[in-house]
């Protein structure tokens, strides 16, 4: 029964995707060639990911397929099959004046002098395992991380497989009762190798507080990446937020929560922020101004660029899109657009995650050069 509904669910994405993909880019399909697409939504399609849906037909594929050669039928459903990410990358903003204010603010900031900065694997819970009783009842914390990838602490063995594959859940309206991440530890262990050592940070447990982003120890860094829960409110956007330790070394409870207000107030150089949590690229609706939310934020701060989610993504299946597309970004020098539709494509191709639940989440909004 399960099987079935999925093999449902997946006929009535392409007919619905198809259908929504020929109104909204009907007219334009002669247009598009390979060219990079910058997408301004607007209202529910700031929900949609553009990069799964179908190519669109161009004229005269319908005039062939009106004519009623079999052959034309086939050709046309055959391309119009084909998702834009195949032949595009695309970016999305949440309006052309955002474009206009980052073009003309980011000339004026000072540069980056250092590659990448990862916070991943916060402490959620008292209970965590990283705080550890001794016979007297003290709190007794694992050892914290510094900036070198050799430093990761192996994932305690006590964690079951149900954990490690946990979703990166959103939406929480607390910070009550978070789990763990542990798939984000093995992201940011595998991502840290493709930057040079001395020229990035690897804050993991206590380390991936929230003061280490207020107090700009970040500024330096050309990529942030964020490897957490992420909250969302889309009524109260000032209310939305990356959750990060809410313990400190002693088992206290601590300020953890990084507002999106917060965010306005950061001083940052990073040409990409990715937030590797879920539902982070949505937030509330401003008619003229497209969805305030957290990529809105970060570019406000100062940021060029930003990697966010459009929906609850699936832990495991985040941790290997963001490994491959670091290493297209960094060891093959593509640019954030061409590494992000990279990692997508390659992911798509595996059978396990070939479905656009697991790599489409991801959408890139910023400057498009």
């Amino acid at each position: 029964q399960k099987q079935a509904r999925i093999e449902q669910a997946d006929r009535e994405l392409n007919d619905s995707a198809l259908a929504l993909s020929q109104s909204l880019l009907g007219m334009t399909a002669d247009l598009l060639g390979n060219k990079r697409l910058l997408v301004v939504g607007d209202g529910v399609l700031n929900y949609i990911p553009f990069g799964t849906l179908p190519e669109p037909a161009t004229e005269e594929q319908i005039d062939k397929e009106i004519r009623g050669t079999k052959k034309a039928r086939v050709v046309h459903q055959q391309t119009a099959l084909e998702p834009l990410i195949a032949k595009h990358e695309i970016v999305n903003l949440p309006s052309a004046s955002v474009l206009a204010e980052m073009r003309r603010d980011l000339p004026n900031r000072r540069r980056a002098t250092s590659d990448l900065a990862i916070i991943a694997d916060p402490v959620f819970s008292q209970t965590d395992v990283r705080l550890l009783h001794d016979q007297n009842g003290s709190i007794s914390p694992v050892q914290s991380v510094g900036n070198q990838s050799s430093a990761f602490l192996p994932l305690n063995s006590g964690l079951t497989e149900s954990i490690a594959l946990t979703l990166r859940a959103s939406s929480e309206r607390d910070v009550q009762g978070l789990s763990r991440l542990p798939a984000s530890r093995q992201e940011a262990s595998r991502i840290a190798q493709f930057a040079p050592d001395g020229r990035k940070l690897v804050a993991l447990d206590f380390q991936a507080n929230r003061d280490l982003i207020t107090n700009g120890a970040l500024s330096p860094y050309r990529y942030l990446h964020f490897a957490t829960h992420g909250l969302l409110n889309s009524q109260t956007p000032e209310l939305s937020g990356l959750v990060f330790s809410l313990m400190d070394e002693k088992g206290q409870a601590q300020k953890g929560v990084l507002r999106l207000s917060d965010i306005y107030n950061l001083k940052l150089t990073a040409d990409l922020v990715v937030l590797s949590a879920c539902r982070t690229g949505l937030g509330k609706e401003i008619r003229g101004e497209g969805a305030i939310g957290l990529p809105r934020g970060f570019m406000y701060a100062g940021v060029a660029r930003v990697i966010s989610s459009l929906w609850s993504v699936d832990d495991a299946a985040t941790a290997e899109l963001m490994v491959r597309f670091y290493r297209e970004m960094l060891i093959n020098q593509k640019t954030p657009a061409a590494a992000l539709r990279a990692a997508q494509l390659s992911l798509r191709k595996e059978v396990k995650w070939q479905n656009p639940y697991f790599w489409a989440g991801f959408i890139l909004q910023g400057e498009p050069k």
